[in-house]
Protein backbone atom coordinates (compact mmCIF):
# COMPACT_ATOMS: atom_id res chain seq x y z
CA UNK A 1 0.00 0.00 0.00
CA UNK A 2 1.12 3.44 -1.12
CA UNK A 3 1.69 6.18 1.78
CA UNK A 4 0.12 8.59 -0.96
CA UNK A 5 -3.26 6.00 -1.25
CA UNK A 6 -3.46 6.11 2.24
CA UNK A 7 -3.30 9.86 2.71
CA UNK A 8 -5.96 10.68 -0.16
CA UNK A 9 -8.18 8.24 1.66
CA UNK A 10 -7.65 9.68 5.38
CA UNK A 11 -8.14 13.49 4.30
CA UNK A 12 -11.54 12.48 3.05
CA UNK A 13 -12.23 11.61 6.47
CA UNK A 14 -11.03 14.32 7.83
CA UNK A 15 -12.56 17.13 5.45
CA UNK A 16 -16.07 16.31 6.92
CA UNK A 17 -14.77 18.55 10.21
CA UNK A 18 -11.31 20.13 8.71
CA UNK A 19 -10.38 22.52 6.08
CA UNK A 20 -8.10 21.06 4.16
CA UNK A 21 -5.41 22.63 2.50
CA UNK A 22 -3.03 21.19 -0.50
CA UNK A 23 0.31 21.66 -0.47
CA UNK A 24 1.27 23.44 2.77
CA UNK A 25 4.83 24.87 3.21
CA UNK A 26 6.64 25.23 6.23
CA UNK A 27 10.38 26.93 6.05
CA UNK A 28 10.44 26.26 2.33
CA UNK A 29 9.65 22.66 2.78
CA UNK A 30 6.67 21.33 1.12
CA UNK A 31 4.62 18.94 2.74
CA UNK A 32 1.52 16.92 1.33
CA UNK A 33 -1.63 18.45 3.41
CA UNK A 34 -2.66 20.81 6.09
CA UNK A 35 -6.11 20.39 8.19
CA UNK A 36 -7.33 23.08 10.29
CA UNK A 37 -10.38 22.80 12.38
CA UNK A 38 -12.01 25.76 14.25
CA UNK A 39 -15.23 25.96 16.69
CA UNK A 40 -16.43 29.13 18.67
CA UNK A 41 -19.32 28.70 21.43
CA UNK A 42 -20.65 31.86 22.34
CA UNK A 43 -23.31 32.22 25.18
CA UNK A 44 -25.65 35.82 25.26
CA UNK A 45 -28.76 36.99 26.24
CA UNK A 46 -31.80 37.84 23.92
CA UNK A 47 -29.27 39.57 21.01
CA UNK A 48 -25.77 38.48 20.29
CA UNK A 49 -24.64 42.09 20.84
CA UNK A 50 -25.58 41.31 24.58
CA UNK A 51 -22.57 38.45 24.55
CA UNK A 52 -21.97 37.20 27.98
CA UNK A 53 -18.90 34.93 27.00
CA UNK A 54 -17.67 32.81 24.14
CA UNK A 55 -14.40 29.98 23.66
CA UNK A 56 -12.79 29.47 20.41
CA UNK A 57 -11.25 25.61 19.98
CA UNK A 58 -8.44 24.87 17.08
CA UNK A 59 -6.90 22.04 15.54
CA UNK A 60 -4.14 21.64 13.59
CA UNK A 61 -3.08 18.45 11.76
CA UNK A 62 0.23 18.42 8.97
CA UNK A 63 0.91 15.36 7.12
CA UNK A 64 4.45 13.90 6.32
CA UNK A 65 4.97 11.02 3.89
CA UNK A 66 8.32 9.31 4.35
CA UNK A 67 9.77 5.92 2.96
CA UNK A 68 10.68 4.84 6.86
CA UNK A 69 10.74 6.98 9.80
CA UNK A 70 13.78 8.22 11.55
CA UNK A 71 15.20 10.31 13.97
CA UNK A 72 15.70 13.05 11.60
CA UNK A 73 11.37 13.12 10.98
CA UNK A 74 10.77 12.61 14.34
CA UNK A 75 12.87 15.89 15.11
CA UNK A 76 11.31 17.57 12.47
CA UNK A 77 7.75 16.62 13.60
CA UNK A 78 8.91 18.16 17.00
CA UNK A 79 9.61 20.80 15.93
CA UNK A 80 7.11 21.79 13.45
CA UNK A 81 4.89 21.21 16.44
CA UNK A 82 7.21 23.74 19.17
CA UNK A 83 8.35 25.94 16.59
CA UNK A 84 6.19 26.54 14.05
CA UNK A 85 2.62 25.20 15.48
CA UNK A 86 2.39 26.60 18.57
CA UNK A 87 4.08 30.44 18.56
CA UNK A 88 2.86 30.73 14.66
CA UNK A 89 -0.81 29.17 14.47
CA UNK A 90 -1.73 29.67 17.78
CA UNK A 91 0.02 32.45 18.77
CA UNK A 92 -0.12 34.41 15.74
CA UNK A 93 3.77 35.08 16.73
CA UNK A 94 2.50 37.49 19.48
CA UNK A 95 3.26 36.92 23.18
CA UNK A 96 -0.46 34.72 23.66
CA UNK A 97 -3.17 33.47 22.17
CA UNK A 98 -6.62 35.64 21.34
CA UNK A 99 -8.58 36.41 24.71
CA UNK A 100 -11.31 34.00 23.57
CA UNK A 101 -8.47 31.05 23.06
CA UNK A 102 -9.71 28.15 25.12
CA UNK A 103 -7.89 25.08 23.36
CA UNK A 104 -5.33 24.25 20.56
CA UNK A 105 -4.14 20.64 19.48
CA UNK A 106 -1.40 20.52 17.54
CA UNK A 107 -0.45 17.46 15.47
CA UNK A 108 1.43 15.81 13.21
CA UNK A 109 0.70 12.44 11.26
CA UNK A 110 4.49 10.34 9.82
CA UNK A 111 3.07 8.03 7.25
CA UNK A 112 5.33 5.77 6.08
CA UNK A 113 6.09 2.74 4.21
CA UNK A 114 8.25 0.72 6.45
CA UNK A 115 7.55 -0.70 9.96
CA UNK A 116 8.86 1.45 12.88
CA UNK A 117 12.04 0.65 14.62
CA UNK A 118 11.25 0.30 18.34
CA UNK A 119 14.01 2.11 19.69
CA UNK A 120 11.48 4.62 17.28
CA UNK A 121 8.38 3.84 18.46
CA UNK A 122 9.74 3.94 22.19
CA UNK A 123 10.62 8.11 21.38
CA UNK A 124 6.68 9.01 20.00
CA UNK A 125 5.10 7.31 22.73
CA UNK A 126 7.23 9.45 25.11
CA UNK A 127 6.57 12.35 23.39
CA UNK A 128 5.09 15.52 25.59
CA UNK A 129 4.19 18.68 24.76
CA UNK A 130 1.55 20.91 26.44
CA UNK A 131 1.86 24.57 26.95
CA UNK A 132 -0.56 26.32 29.18
CA UNK A 133 -1.17 30.41 28.46
CA UNK A 134 -1.65 32.67 31.84
CA UNK A 135 -2.49 29.93 33.82
CA UNK A 136 -5.00 28.56 31.43
CA UNK A 137 -6.71 31.48 31.81
CA UNK A 138 -5.98 32.03 27.90
CA UNK A 139 -6.19 28.34 27.32
CA UNK A 140 -3.49 25.92 26.34
CA UNK A 141 -1.79 24.03 23.38
CA UNK A 142 -1.42 19.94 23.30
CA UNK A 143 0.72 18.31 20.86
CA UNK A 144 0.92 14.76 18.97
CA UNK A 145 2.76 12.59 17.21
CA UNK A 146 1.40 10.13 15.34
CA UNK A 147 3.24 7.43 12.73
CA UNK A 148 1.27 4.74 10.50
CA UNK A 149 3.20 2.35 8.60
CA UNK A 150 1.69 0.91 5.63
CA UNK A 151 3.83 -2.77 5.53
CA UNK A 152 2.29 -3.75 8.50
CA UNK A 153 -0.09 -1.35 9.20
CA UNK A 154 0.45 -0.11 12.46
CA UNK A 155 -0.43 2.70 14.27
CA UNK A 156 1.90 4.68 16.60
CA UNK A 157 1.40 8.12 19.13
CA UNK A 158 1.71 9.67 22.34
CA UNK A 159 -1.03 9.85 24.90
CA UNK A 160 -2.45 12.30 23.45
CA UNK A 161 -2.94 11.00 19.85
CA UNK A 162 -4.77 7.63 21.27
CA UNK A 163 -7.78 8.46 20.69
CA UNK A 164 -7.22 8.82 16.83
CA UNK A 165 -6.46 5.07 17.16
CA UNK A 166 -9.45 3.79 15.69
CA UNK A 167 -9.86 6.85 13.03
CA UNK A 168 -6.28 5.40 11.56
CA UNK A 169 -7.20 1.98 11.21
CA UNK A 170 -10.20 2.19 9.81
CA UNK A 171 -8.74 3.85 7.17
CA UNK A 172 -6.49 0.44 6.09
CA UNK A 173 -9.85 -0.62 5.27
CA UNK A 174 -11.40 2.29 3.06
CA UNK A 175 -8.33 1.25 0.72
CA UNK A 176 -9.07 -2.21 1.01
CA UNK A 177 -12.66 -1.95 -0.08
CA UNK A 178 -12.00 0.69 -2.79
CA UNK A 179 -13.58 3.44 -1.51
CA UNK A 180 -13.29 6.89 -2.51
CA UNK A 181 -10.72 9.48 -1.87
CA UNK A 182 -10.43 12.57 -0.90
CA UNK A 183 -8.81 13.81 -4.72
CA UNK A 184 -11.86 11.92 -6.26
CA UNK A 185 -14.71 13.65 -4.29
CA UNK A 186 -13.42 16.83 -4.78
CA UNK A 187 -13.05 16.51 -8.35
CA UNK A 188 -16.64 14.93 -8.75
CA UNK A 189 -17.79 17.99 -6.86
CA UNK A 190 -16.10 20.67 -8.79
CA UNK A 191 -14.05 21.54 -5.98
CA UNK A 192 -10.17 22.27 -4.68
CA UNK A 193 -8.25 22.15 -1.24
CA UNK A 194 -7.70 25.32 0.42
CA UNK A 195 -4.35 27.21 -0.70
CA UNK A 196 -2.11 28.25 1.97
CA UNK A 197 -1.65 32.46 1.91
CA UNK A 198 2.48 33.06 1.83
Amino acid sequence: METAEYLDKLLLRYSGSFDIYQPYVINDKEYPAYGYFFSCVEKYILIRELNMWSTRSYEHILFIEAEECTENILSEAEDIIENYMEPVLVRKNEKWPEPNHMYSYLNVVILCSKPVEQKLAKKIKRYHFEKGYKFNMRGFSKGSIMCVSMEDRKYISNYQGHSKKELFRRVFSDVDQGKPGFAQVMEENGLTPFKQQI
